[in-house]
């Protein structure tokens, strides 16, 4: 596997995920597993925004911590114009919010553990960085006290009660999404790190 010598690649790879994401988290799982609904629980969103965690650590391991940010801000930038485009504007603040903290959080522990064992600089740091991902993101986008966020348009808030995770008392369903969406992430994340130890295997060419 090649390794680029650069890091446009993964600047491009980072907005590719976050735009994509920014999109399909609007878009509930309709699927039911064990008599749960999932629309109740998870959105698309969940399976592909732990990439951008995946392109932020290979970026550390290659490039450090510098290149990292960079990525993560161009990321940050272009993701954000791109996804007033696609979502609504309450969802571009929110993901522009959550991701810019999540991953600089991500960055940040990811250095600090890059000594240790090979897989606990990622996952620590892709674990940490979705706790806070998942908090902003699903409290802005959806709690009822970020309404405002809508400006005058349809209120895109998610604070009608459901029973949580489908067989639970009831709570409001962005909570429900919450929690379904970090349980995915993390466990995406896990999967993220088998194509991780892959490429940082390989020897890189500059």
């Amino acid at each position: 596997m090649l390794m680029l010598k650069n890091t446009p690649f993964f600047i491009i790879a980072m907005c590719a995920v976050v735009v994509a994401s920014n999109f399909l988290v609007q878009f509930p799982v309709q699927a039911q597993i064990g008599g749960i609904n999932l629309a109740d629980i998870l959105t698309w969103g969940a399976f592909t925004y732990p990439l951008a965690f995946l392109v932020t650590d290979l970026t550390n391991r290659r490039f450090g911590k510098s290149q990292a940010r960079i990525v993560v801000f161009s990321g940050f930038i272009i993701a954000v114009a791109l996804s007033i485009w696609l979502a609504t504007p309450r969802i571009a603040i929110a993901s522009g919010c959550a991701f810019l903290f999540a991953q600089m959080l991500d960055v940040s522990i990811f250095d600090r553990l890059r000594a240790s064992a090979w897989w606990k600089a990622p996952f620590i740091s892709t674990l940490l960085g979705s706790i806070l991902d998942t908090v902003l993101f699903f409290g802005i986008a959806f709690a009822p006290m970020f309404g405002f966020l809508d400006f005058g348009g349809q209120d895109g808030s998610l604070g009608f009660a459901v029973p949580f995770l489908g067989i639970g008392a009831d709570a409001p369903l962005w909570l429900s999404l919450a929690v379904g969406d970090f349980t995915v992430k993390i466990l995406v994340g896990l999967a993220m790190l088998f194509p991780y130890r892959l490429v940082i295997k390989t020897p890189a060419t500059i």
